[in-house]
């Protein structure tokens, strides 16, 4: 369910819940609106995204790998940890690059919990403003050259994405390589 919930909404839940506790904790104006307040919402809002992918990949695990463990003496731990997650580690690793995606891509929330200031933070409890956040902010007045790096802001991003979409999937392809190696190697004993 926490899915579906609109970003804007995580946004003014945490303006309303996340920046004053923040506030009262670290005290000090403003230190509510920071860089840890977009950090909470974010890791709040890809959460659910990660456990699905990776509760759905954990359960396509094929009982037979569970039997076979089992009937070769490994206790459930060692099932759990030695078979079961390797089983499942492209699911849990496919969660884990939409939820990054998710996060880049996110701007409702972050802009209204950032503080929206266009200095680079010195601590974790100073205002940050995101790409995306000054994409959004600035664009409906941009023009000229402005306008011009605002979408070079946005080709930035996009390839950053890209780049990261590409490091996953070489990553995936060299594990997947290397268990087929080693399933060879088992099966030629």
């Amino acid at each position: 369910m926490l899915a579906g919930i609109p970003s804007v909404i995580y946004g003014f839940w945490g303006l309303m819940v996340v920046v004053p506790l923040i506030n009262d904790l670290w005290g000090g104006k403003g230190a509510g609106s920071s860089l840890l307040a977009v950090i909470f919402i974010l890791a709040l809002m890809v959460l659910p995204t990660v456990i699905r992918m990776t509760e759905v990949s954990l359960r396509a695990v094929p009982n037979e790998y569970k039997e076979g463990a089992l009937a070769l003496g490994s206790s459930r731990l060692q099932y759990i940890f030695k078979v079961q997650l390797k089983a499942a580690s492209s699911g849990t690793l496919a969660g884990i690059i939409l939820a990054i995606g998710r996060a880049l891509g996110e701007t409702m929330a972050v802009i209204l919990v950032a503080g929206n200031t266009a200095l680079l933070p010195q601590s974790i409890t100073d205002p940050v403003r995101t790409l995306t956040a000054n994409i959004a902010i600035e664009m409906g007045y941009a023009s000229g050259v402005h306008q011009q790096a605002l979408f070079a802001t946005g080709m930035v991003l996009f390839v950053l994405i890209i780049a990261i979409n590409l490091a996953m999937h070489m990553l995936n392809t060299r594990t997947e390589r290397r268990e087929r190696r080693e399933s060879k190697g088992k099966n030629t004993l």
